[in-house]
């Protein structure tokens, strides 16, 4: 499998998570494209996408617990 399925995969999350008007889907969708990009920059080795969008995964987390709680 090429690694770049999973770039495309990531992207197409993300892009996804901007069209959606429900805050808590939004959330969701950009946490699972982050996760795949974080997957996708440490499969190929660069680092700042791994490490930046794997901070984002936690943000988007926090996010969702806080929401979660209301």
């Amino acid at each position: 499998m090429s690694w770049e399925y999973l770039g495309y995969l990531a992207s197409a999350f993300l892009v996804l998570s901007l069209m959606m008007s429900d805050v808590t889907k939004l959330r969701w969708f950009n946490l699972i494209g982050c996760i795949c990009f974080t997957a996708y920059g440490a499969l190929i080795q660069a680092w700042p996408v791994a490490l930046t969008n794997g901070l984002l995964a936690l943000v988007n987390t926090y996010h969702l617990v806080k929401l979660q709680k209301r």
